[in-house]
C-alpha cells in the first residue's frame, strides 16, 4: 500500500489508496526506481496538489494531463512550474489570455502556489512521468485515482469552477454536475492553451474573469489571480 499520509480534508480518497489498483500502481513506480529510471515530480511532492489546496476550499479546478517530463519541471501542480524554471509554452499561453481578460500583466516566473493556496486545484490526470518520455506513465492507475478526486469535488456542495481545456481534460470531467445541465458547479471549456491549439479557442475565451463572476454570484470570494514576484 502507497505509504502516504493523506490531507485531513481529503480522507474521502482513503478508500483509493487502499484499493488493489493504488498498491498495483505503487509497485510499478517501485520498479520503475529498481530500473534506475528517473521519475517526475520526486515522492514529496506527488500529491502537492491536494497537499496546497485542502478539499473544503476548492473553488476552480484546472485540469492538466501528465506532468512536465523534463528534469526540474514538474513538481505536483498541473501548469505550473518552480521559480527559476523558464516557463512553460502553455502557462505563457494561460499568461496572455489572463492579461487579455483581466488586464493582468505576465508573471516573471511560473509558479503557480499562489493559486493553488487560494482554492485552485491544479489537478494532472496522471501523477508520475519518466523523464523525457511523455505519457510513460498512463494507464498504471492514476485515472482511476484522479477521476475520484475530480468526484470528491463534484460531491462538494459549495459551487466550483471546472477550467477544462482540451478535449482530454473535457472528456475526463464530464460527469462533473454541471449548472447548464441543472447542476451547481460552472463548466468552461475551451480549447487547449499548447501553441498548437490556443489560438483555436483558447484565446478569447476569458476563463479567469468568468470563474469569478460565477463564485461571487454564488457567494464564495473571487480567486486573485496575479501572482506575486516575491513571497
Amino acid at each position: 500500500m502507497i505509504d502516504y499520509p493523506i490531507p485531513e480534508s481529503w480522507q474521502a480518497l482513503r478508500a483509493e489508496f487502499e484499493a488493489p489498483y493504488m498498491q498495483a500502481l505503487d509497485a510499478f513506480l517501485e520498479a520503475e526506481r529498481a530500473a534506475g529510471a528517473r521519475v517526475f515530480p520526486g515522492e514529496v511532492d506527488r500529491f502537492r496538489a491536494l497537499e496546497l489546496t485542502p478539499l473544503d476550499q476548492v473553488r476552480v479546478v484546472i485540469l492538466g494531463q501528465d506532468p512536465y517530463h523534463a528534469a526540474g519541471q514538474a513538481y505536483g501542480l498541473s501548469f505550473s512550474v518552480r521559480k527559476g524554471m523558464r516557463t512553460p509554452p502553455s502557462l505563457v499561453n494561460i499568461y496572455k489570455e489572463l492579461e487579455a481578460d483581466l488586464g493582468i500583466p505576465r508573471a516573471s516566473h511560473g509558479m503557480l502556489d499562489y493559486w493553488a493556496a487560494q482554492g485552485v486545484l491544479l489537478l494532472n490526470a496522471v501523477l508520475s512521468v519518466r523523464i523525457g518520455e511523455a505519457a510513460s506513465h498512463q494507464k498504471r492507475g492514476w485515472e482511476r485515482f484522479t477521476d475520484a478526486v475530480i468526484a470528491a469535488v463534484n460531491a462538494q456542495p459549495k459551487p466550483v469552477v471546472f477550467l477544462l481545456w482540451g478535449s482530454y481534460a473535457q472528456k475526463k470531467a464530464a460527469f462533473v454536475d454541471d449548472v447548464s445541465k441543472g447542476g451547481r458547479h460552472l463548466v468552461i471549456q475551451s480549447a487547449h492553451p499548447s501553441p498548437l491549439a490556443a489560438r483555436t479557442g483558447f484565446f478569447g475565451s476569458r476563463p479567469f474573469s468568468r470563474a469569478n463572476a460565477f463564485l461571487e454570484t454564488h457567494g464564495r470570494p473571487p480567486i486573485d489571480w496575479a501572482l506575486p514576484e516575491t513571497e
